[in-house]
């Protein structure tokens, strides 16, 4: 059995990494501002400020972990334009810390989870890890930070940062307003929803399943030879291809999408994306997404049936 932390382990992607990896037998201690609202069976949950430098050494040095997953993050664009100095603080100054204590603790691996964000406008409607890393928002800049802090630590400390690139994860619990799940919550209602832009928005949307999966393919990897790699849905429907399936999927319901790119909180525009190439992490660790657009809204509209959230 295997010990790993999990920051940020009450985020979405966080928790359900925690989960799948309480699922499989391993031992988990996920670290976060704050506790869950309920136990989850098999994962230790502690409350910790990453800021707190003393307090991350601490634990790595009580609980030992095999590796790390770092989840923890200030998370979003538009988060990021309101508080620009707020999200490179806590985002990049936190990692600093966790690598900080990895080196102090002996604590070697780190899978850390990067964004689509990192590469900006994209230059293709297809790209790979290789594509020019440009980012224009600060949670974009943040996260590229990371990257290259792992990358010095590496260097200098013997550590050793594998960057999982993933694109607008979306399912069950995700927490904040955006698409496509507030597509999905409307069509299971029989709603009509009205998106205002982004039919000319093609985006690699990742079913949280397959994001969950290829985070643990690259932790159990012994031996990788990059340190970055997609974890997407390695496609990119529009917006309005999206909606065109959830009114098929769930008759009654009218989702329809406005002309143009779409903008965040209506405001700030979604720069060029496209679909994320994943031949590298399936080479590397045999990763391959099992939902296509139409079963990861198929699988989160049972879902959002089935329980009302």
């Amino acid at each position: 059995m295997s010990r790993f932390l999990v920051t940020g382990g009450t985020g979405f992607l966080g928790l359900a990494i925690s989960k799948a990896l309480a699922a499989r037998g391993d031992a988990v201690v996920a670290m976060d501002m704050g506790l869950p609202p309920q136990p989850v069976a098999g994962v230790d949950f502690r409350a910790l400020d990453m800021l707190d430098g003393a307090a991350v050494e601490a634990l790595l040095a009580d609980i030992r972990p095999d590796a790390i997953i770092h989840c923890a993050a200030i998370v979003g664009v538009a988060i990021s334009l309101a508080d620009p100095a707020k999200i490179i603080r806590v985002n990049v100054e936190g990692s600093v810390n966790l690598f900080r204590a990895m080196a102090k603790t002996g604590v070697k691996r780190m899978v850390h989870i990067s964004s689509e964000e990192t590469y900006g406008p994209f230059r293709a409607d297809r790209i790979d890890e290789d594509h020019p890393q440009f980012p224009i928002y600060a949670y974009g800049i943040s996260k590229l930070a990371v990257e290259h802090l792992g990358r010095t630590y590496a260097l200098t400390h013997g550590l050793e940062c594998v960057n999982i690139r993933t694109s607008w994860v979306y399912g069950p619990d995700f927490p904040r307003d955006r698409v496509p799940c507030n597509m999905v919550k409307a069509a299971a209602r029989g709603a009509a929803l009205f998106i205002p832009d982004g039919s000319e928005s093609f985006i690699d949307h990742t079913y949280i399943d397959d994001a969950v999966t290829g985070v643990l393919g690259a932790l159990d990897c012994p031996d990788h030879p990059h340190d970055a790699y997609h974890i997407a849905s390695d496609s990119a429907p529009s917006l309005a291809e999206i909606a065109a399936i959830l009114n098929e999927l769930a008759p009654g319901a009218r989702i329809e999408v406005g002309p143009g790119f779409h903008h965040f909180n209506g405001t700030v525009p979604v720069c060029r994306k496209g679909a994320l190439d994943c031949r590298r992490a399936e080479r590397a660790f045999g990763y391959r997404p099992r939902f296509d657009i139409r079963a990861g809204l198929s699988a989160y509209l049972d879902h959002v049936r089935a329980t009302g959230q």
